[in-house]
């Protein structure tokens, strides 16, 4: 079981709509040559995967304070996605966005080239479903880039392992890597880490945390329209809606809050087990549970309940905990950002017993984390998260697998499971079929927990 590393992530935010932006660990270095941005200090970024996410991270990279910086490509499997990201970027950042036609690329293998217009020492933002990282992620390492990748990193066992080889070779080639893990980055949560550490809460004996609204991003779908020829394509525009894509809604949403709590605690559990199911589900035809509760348990027996529920007209809460010994402690208590942080004396929340609150103003994590990446790549620092990474997406799946399996699944069973969920993905093309298929009444293979046993899916 690795331990947790005490540093801070990343993350970043949606564009709203077009032409208007939302604002949006490290491994040791080897001493080996600089890998230096372009020769006039313009670090040159190319963006991989121009949805919202994408086009948040491309904002924040614009955005940044710490030198010259300008996005020259862009790259997509769906040209709508660019031509809309491209007119909102450009729109917003007039002068650090130099796309031109030719240098904006559609197709399954647009990433390398648009990684081709960049130097040694420029930067690449992956941001396509997580099925692609390892993909995308090996060839910026042969073209020598710095990369910025969203989360999760992978969804799978066998992805996992070779990300984390991936990752080691990164580090002996002396790229910065960001992770898009947004929360590790906070200012306020930082000051929490070291307040916990410093034992203000005790010895913490359990953490909790909670995203439970009504459905989000492309996590419920109905059928595939008509009109839509490309199986594969479709389930890439839905791909909350896949376990091959995304991992589904657990890990690309749950895993900010289990990473946040985990962060507090400075370890990873070495086992899960969990309940869900399909309640709420009309006429969707995707793959994900619309409820889960998942119990983690760490190697000193102290547990981490996480509550995720995607159901409309139900209680929300979006949030984080620690229970110590001594105190409780806030993590996160609205979102994302603000963190609204703040430790109590015992465990009720009640003014009379703060002990030590958030400042009102909390710098934005989404901008933060990219401030920390070109510092790293302009004062050459050593900065790598995805060893770090790697491990918050394992932890994820792994209580997605408790669930879906309904078995205790263990940190071993996880990372050297032999389920791939998308095999032969680097050779996917505008005609392949996608990794799973409808069945004759246009629904897909869900998790039959207590049935299949060894998979999530059939």
């Amino acid at each position: 079981m690795p331990d947790i590393i005490p540093v801070a992530t990343t993350r970043r935010d949606f564009i709203k709509s077009t032409g208007t932006l939302a604002a949006a660990t490290t491994l040791a270095g080897m001493t080996i040559p600089f890998v230096h941005a372009a020769e006039n200090n313009t670090i040159q970024v190319a963006l991989v995967g121009c949805g919202g996410r994408g086009t948040g991270a491309a904002s924040n990279a614009l955005s940044v304070k710490n030198g010259p910086i300008k996005l020259v490509a862009m790259a997509d499997v769906f040209d709508y996605r660019l031509k809309s990201s491209y007119e909102g970027l450009s729109g917003e950042y007039k002068e650090k966005v130099e796309v031109p036609d030719d240098r904006k690329f559609i197709g399954f293998d647009a990433y390398k080239h648009a990684m081709d217009a960049l130097k040694p020492g420029d930067v690449v933002i992956l941001a396509t479903p997580p099925a692609f990282r390892w993909v995308h992620f090996t060839y910026a390492i042969e073209k020598g880039l710095n990369v910025f990748m969203e989360k999760p990193v992978t969804v799978d066992g066998p992805t996992s392992r070779r990300m984390l080889e991936l990752g080691a070779k990164s580090v002996v080639k002396n790229l910065k890597v960001g992770v898009g893990l947004m929360c590790r980055h906070c200012h306020i949560r930082q000051e929490l880490f070291n307040r916990i550490q410093d034992g203000q809460i005790g010895d913490i004996v359990a953490l909790r945390c909670y995203r439970m609204h009504g459905p989000v991003g492309s996590a419920f779908s109905n059928r595939k329209p008509d009109n839509m020829n490309s199986e594969l394509l479709w389930q890439i525009s839905r791909f909350h809606s896949f376990l091959w894509a995304s991992g589904g809604c657990f890990s690309d949403f749950y895993i900010h809050n289990i990473d946040e709590s985990c962060w507090m605690k400075n370890a990873w559990p070495v086992e899960a087990q969990a309940s869900g199911g399909r309640s709420n589900r009309g006429e969707a035809v995707d793959q994900n549970f619309d409820n889960y509760n998942v119990e983690y348990t760490f190697a000193d027996g102290s547990k981490l309940f996480h509550y995720g529920r995607t159901m409309g007209g139900c209680h929300d809460q979006f949030a984080s905990y620690a229970h110590g010994s001594k105190g409780l402690a806030v993590i996160s208590s609205e979102s994302h950002a603000p963190a609204k942080s703040r430790i109590y004396r015992g465990q009720k929340q009640d003014n009379a017993n703060v002990l030590w609150r958030a400042p009102k103003d909390e710098p934005d994590p989404y901008q933060l984390e990219w401030e920390d990446l070109i510092d790293a790549i302009r004062n050459d620092k050593p900065y790598n998260e995805v060893k770090r990474g790697v491990e918050a997406s394992l932890v994820a799946s792994m209580g997605r697998m408790a669930a879906h399996t309904g078995q205790i699944i263990t940190w071993d069973e996880i990372i050297n499971s032999p389920h791939e969920f998308a095999p032969g993905i680097d050779q996917l093309n505008m005609d392949s079929p996608a990794p799973i298929r409808a069945d004759a009444n246009g629904r897909y293979p869900v998790p039959l927990p207590g049935i299949n046993k060894h998979r999530e899916y059939a």
